[in-house]
């Protein structure tokens, strides 16, 4: 482990990358853990933070290393996954979660759970979903918890308090689609007190883990002034951020900001925006 350990590190050095304390584990699950980790993964070691997207040059490495990880570490199969996923390798990233799945990796369960509940990739089953997303929230993983208490997830027989309150735990766990809902709920004041500046704050935490919806709202809240400062051109950078994700909302947004002046006819009705 000695002679691995020292070729980890200086394998590191050359890579470029920040140095990290060697955990008493392999050196391909530690290298794997450092380039394809997810922030919120609950298998994570507390000493890695993780990454909301892995890098376009590391996703070589991360397939490489987490592969041999693999075969004895259910987290390294999960993040098998995600290498595979970021390489657009779809077929081999559900595979890996499959497998990290059934050894109990609740991460993978909520991948699955998205794929399967949208059809991406495997028949949609929204029963199959459903029963994922469920399992992993028993297990306690805070991004199954946030879609199960979320009212935007279609939980509308769950109180809005109990759901507020389910998201504020799972929010302190680092899921951004916790802080997202919990943002919401505190932007329209469901379940709680209305509080602008505590969903900034929270759409602020979960566009920081690049989430297409937070960063929207960042955009709103920045281009209106809710919450805070009002900063047309953050609310353009937030939008465009959101619109590359593919939200049809930051789109119309960047739109409204390029167009921003409306004409009418005598009666009233929009006749056409004009840009500049």
């Amino acid at each position: 482990m000695k002679r691995a350990s020292t070729i980890l590190i200086a394998l590191i050095a050359g890579l470029g990358l920040a140095p990290l304390k060697v955990h008493a584990q392999s050196a391909d699950l530690v290298l794997c853990d450092r380039v394809a980790a997810a922030p919120d993964d609950p298998d994570k070691p507390k000493d890695i933070a993780g990454l909301p997207a892995i890098a376009p040059s590391d996703i070589a490495i991360a397939i490489k290393y987490c592969k041999v990880a693999a075969a004895s570490s259910r987290r390294a199969m999960y993040e098998l996954g995600r290498a595979y996923a970021a390489n657009r390798q779809m077929p081999e990233a559900i595979a890996a979660w499959h497998k990290a799945a059934d050894k109990g990796s609740t991460s993978a369960m909520v991948e699955l759970a998205a794929l399967y509940g949208s059809g991406a990739g495997v028949p949609k089953d929204a029963a199959q979903s459903r029963a994922l997303i469920e399992r992993a929230a028993k297990a306690g993983n805070p991004n199954a918890v946030a879609v199960l208490a979320a009212p935007s997830a279609g939980s509308a027989s769950m109180d809005p308090a109990k759901a507020r309150e389910m998201l504020s735990k799972a929010a302190e766990a680092n899921s951004a689609e916790a802080e997202y809902q919990l943002g919401l709920m505190a932007a329209d004041g469901s379940g709680g007190p209305k509080d602008d500046a505590a969903a900034r704050a929270l759409f602020e935490k979960a566009a920081a883990q690049n989430h297409p919806g937070a960063l929207m709202w960042m955009g709103a809240f920045a281009e209106m002034g809710r919450g805070g400062p009002k900063d047309k051109d953050a609310a353009k950078v937030y939008y465009e951020k959101a619109a590359a994700l593919g939200n049809e909302d930051a789109k119309t947004a960047l739109k409204r900001l390029e167009c921003p002046y409306v004409v009418k006819d005598k009666r009233g009705n929009v006749v056409t925006n004009l840009c500049f």
